[in-house]
């Protein structure tokens, strides 16, 4: 196609689109188009920018333009939340209440241990933790003081500040195990770490779909807005080199991530993506009696050096079967799943935060081995890797 005709073609497609409806922004399935062209970012309707490309939503137009012009696309994983909203055994949720049963969860006890003796939850004071999930019920008032950042990826046109609204509620429940500080009140519930300061990042659409693009952007947002602690609760059965290259960049800048392990158990093997990367704090779940949940997602332990951070291992355990918190309906629900474990780990991450070592993060990680204690099955197993922390 000689240079006239193809400018003919642009103009025609490009005109037949805007009449016609044909492209809207959040209409087509989600790609990354290599090139770095103003013209096709302005074309497409960029929706997020990477150093060898960028991200839209493309109709059927839009893709025929692209192969015709030779410029290459491909479409973008999707993860997904590790819900705790179903209704079978892993995810069990019960009905709402408007009071908690318990105001420091059997989670939160477990945690503390000893500690907790004749004092409430207490701790993260000044570290930031981002949460990257489906957004949260902010004015809740258990952490309504704990909010410090609320915005949305997921929009039609992208990121938009001071909008971080939880349709789903699952990201209100990781928020409120991490950072619950009972409320004006004092008669709501306690999480983790109370006084730590919480950034909510909605990358999850209220169906709880991810988008792995915008899950990127959310990670190095949170880092380059101060955060100390990321938070991931979300998964796919495989990686996404977009979050990969996030995460690294996130180690880079001295920030812990944590994801949870997943919900696939017993199988093998079955730790989800992002928390298979080496990089990556992988948490599974346990119930009240610190005995593994069925459901909770097993690693490549066995095959690897124990006690040596591997692809694919579990690392620690944490809380996660009839977890207590706030639900997006200014309520109270039980629930589990992986997420809830996870939160519980970012929480004492938070509180333990090793703030004076040159590298915090990795000093912090360290710090959870040592309070690691071992739990059936023994040693470094794929099911419980090092143990639940406690103090």
């Amino acid at each position: 196609m000689n240079t006239k005709k193809a400018l003919v073609f642009v103009v025609f497609t490009l005109f037949f689109m805007m009449t016609t409806g044909v492209h809207a922004a959040g209409t087509g399935d989600r790609y990354f188009v290599k090139s770095t062209s103003q013209f096709w970012k302005k074309s497409f309707q960029v929706r997020n920018v990477f150093d060898s490309g960028f991200t839209a939503d493309l109709s059927e137009w839009q893709l025929k333009l692209a192969k015709v012009f030779n410029i290459g696309v491909t479409p973008i994983k999707k993860l997904n939340i590790l819900s705790t909203t179903t209704t079978d055994s892993k995810t069990d949720v019960k009905p709402l209440i408007t009071t908690p049963v318990n105001q420091i969860g059997w989670g939160v006890q477990t945690i503390y241990g000893s500690t907790l003796k004749n004092t409430l939850p207490s701790g993260g004071k000044g570290i930031n933790i981002a949460v990257l999930d489906t957004g949260a019920l902010i004015g809740h008032s258990d952490i309504k003081g704990q909010v410090v950042a609320c915005s949305d990826f997921t929009g039609v046109f992208g990121f938009v500040e001071n909008s971080c609204e939880d349709n789903n509620g699952h990201g209100t429940l990781v928020a409120g195990v991490i950072a619950g500080n009972s409320g004006a009140d004092g008669k709501g519930i306690y999480g983790v770490a109370p006084e730590s300061n919480l950034m909510i990042y909605k990358v999850c659409s209220d169906e709880g779909t991810c988008f792995s693009d915008d899950v990127s952007v959310g990670i190095r947002y949170a880092v380059d807005s101060g955060a100390n602690i990321i938070l991931l609760s979300l998964g796919s059965d495989s990686g996404s080199s977009l979050i990969s290259d996030a995460i690294s960049y996130a180690v880079s800048k001295k920030v812990m991530v944590i994801a949870a392990a997943g919900n696939d158990g017993p199988y093998s093997d079955s730790l989800d993506h992002p928390a298979s990367n080496t990089d990556v704090v992988s948490v599974g779940a346990v119930d009240d009696k610190l005995l593994v949940a069925n459901w909770s997602a097993r690693g490549s332990n066995k095959v690897s050096v124990p006690y040596s951070r591997n692809y694919g291992d579990l690392e620690i355990v944490g809380p996660g079967v009839n977890i207590e918190s706030i639900s997006n309906h200014n309520n109270y629900v039980t629930s589990s799943g992986s997420s809830l474990a996870a939160a519980h780990i970012a929480g004492l991450a938070a509180k333990e935060w090793q703030a004076n070592d040159k590298n915090p993060a990795k000093a912090t990680r360290e710090f959870l081995y040592k309070l690691s204690n071992d739990i059936l099955p023994a040693g470094d197993d794929p099911a419980s890797g090092w143990g639940i922390p406690q103090l």
